[in-house]
């Protein structure tokens, strides 16, 4: 048997869970109510399951130095990280022929990829392990193999899978995969027994997955593969980063691995499971992780409530008043609110989808933003001014750099700072500030073992965040115009 190697999917933006999360905030870095993310929770599963030397996740490359920090906090055993960043989402499909490519080059023909979505809750870990080992030798004889989730209700939101002949007492070849059905529908799958949940997990042999995608999704196979051959590669002592490019991955045809291969291969199997699972998919799905108090009313936060039921009410920071309110959903967050009907959470993604049509910011950021050196919070702007909170992380650095269009006010409200502005460099401490012309090259460093704080004060005619020229950058980030 091949090593197994956890494939972590770390995609999708997660619009149906809007504003909390958004594009460059996906829900998979959503806190649960014990504080760890999806993200992290799902590292945990997969770092801890018998004979895993290294974790491979497939992620976006600018949400890249935020799913480190998640696995920096976790990886107490100090296992290898494998990285494969995709420029631009393409699905699943791709994303997965990229693992597998790059895991057959790596760990050999006979390596299993574990393919799990970054975003799922499973509270059964003991009942995860033994699926994955059921999978996982069916995987060795050749299957493909899905995790086939028992039903515990008629549930429409999700897909399901028919089971066919059994081929063991723990395992079945896959009959058909199903769209989501109707209500109906969905009663008579659950009263009937045959029929799944498709949970998106899957269990392969690298050679099995690859030759399968020959004959069932070749343009997918070429497409990846001319992208991998023009790869950037960047290794360390514990981390691999594949940086796919950017041209050619968009010539990659989008479609799910379902689409594209599961429902054509004759070589599925499925392994029925019950691993107190959800997929986090809507504010329905979250208010189910917490109990209701004795209206049916489940908060998060400061509220004063005045008959009112049935309600999910999550405001960290504000104060929420409610008279006379049934079977809604409010989401606060600093820069956006959501008001919903219960029933219809699902088309919450269509605010996030109209958003990202007007181009509004809420749809990709929150008012906090994160970078590989740390955060920034937009406090306050206006027509000809903006006000930040910069937090640096010890010992990081933002690139070096020069704004045509603004100039920059900054003071030091705790740590210390390291100030390159033209020629000159210099410290800066605590209740210190400094002044950066339009034109002048800059970079701020934090020398220190604490977090630095400033306050960061922009004026000028235009203060968008691509008036950006970068010169030098550890984090890579020269000579591509991204974002601070």
């Amino acid at each position: 048997m091949g090593t197994l190697i956890p494939c972590i999917i770390a995609g999708g933006a997660g619009t149906r869970l809007w504003p909390v999360s958004r594009e460059a905030m996906p829900k998979f870095f959503m806190r649960m109510p014990d504080g760890e993310s999806l993200l992290q929770k799902t590292f945990n599963r997969a770092s801890q399951l018998d004979g895993v030397e290294s974790v491979l996740t497939v992620t976006n490359r600018e949400v890249y130095f935020r799913t480190v920090d998640d696995y920096r906090l976790l990886n107490q055993r100090n296992l290898p990280l494998e990285f494969v960043l995709e420029p631009s989402g393409r699905n699943t499909a791709p994303a997965i022929a990229a693992a597998a490519l790059h895991a057959q080059a790596r760990h050999g023909d006979d390596a299993q990829l574990l393919i799990l979505p970054a975003d799922q809750l499973i509270n059964d870990v003991a009942a995860f392990g033994a699926a994955v080992k059921s999978a996982s030798k069916l995987a060795d004889e050749g299957w493909l193999v899905t995790f086939g989730l028992i039903p515990s209700r008629a549930e429409t939101g999700f897909g399901y899978i028919e089971k066919g002949q059994a081929l063991s007492s723990e395992a079945f070849q896959v009959a058909r995969f199903v769209e989501k059905p109707d209500a109906a529908t969905a009663q008579d799958y659950v009263a009937g027994g045959l029929h799944l949940w498709n949970a998106g997990m899957f269990c392969m042999r690298v050679d099995v997955l690859l030759a399968e995608m020959e004959i069932h999704a070749p343009q997918v196979l070429a497409a990846v593969r001319e992208c991998l051959a023009r790869c950037n590669t960047k290794e360390g002592r514990n981390e691999l980063q594949i940086e796919l490019d950017s041209a050619t991955f968009a010539l990659a045809p989008d479609i799910s691995i379902d689409y594209a291969l599961m429902e054509h291969s004759q070589k599925v199997a499925v392994v029925p499971c019950e691993l107190g699972w959800s997929d986090i998919g809507s504010w329905s799905a979250i208010r189910e992780l917490s109990s209701a108090d004795e209206n049916g009313n489940q908060c998060n936060g400061q509220v004063v409530l005045h008959d009112v039921t049935n309600c999910y009410i999550d405001s960290k920071k504000r104060l929420v008043g409610g008279v006379g309110l049934d079977n809604l959903i409010i989401i606060d967050t600093p820069d956006a609110l959501l008001i919903a009907d219960a029933d219809r959470s699902q088309e919450v993604k269509i605010i996030a989808q109209e958003l990202k049509r007007q181009q509004h910011p809420a749809y990709l950021l929150h008012n906090t933003v994160t970078r590989p050196w740390g955060t920034y919070t937009v406090l306050e702007e206006g027509k000809r001014f903006k006000i930040k909170r910069i937090v640096v992380k010890p010992q990081a650095s933002l690139s070096l750099q020069m704004h045509h269009h603004r100039s920059e006010h900054w003071i030091v409200v705790s740590g210390m700072a390291l100030v390159t502005n033209n020629d000159d460099e210099f410290m800066l401490d605590t209740n210190e500030s400094t002044f950066i012309k339009p034109g002048h090259t800059h970079r701020l460093v934090n020398p220190g073992v604490i977090d630095l704080v400033m306050i960061e004060v922009q004026s000028g005619e235009y203060l968008g965040e691509d008036d950006i020229v970068r010169f030098t950058d550890v984090y890579g980030r020269v000579p591509e115009a991204a974002k601070v």
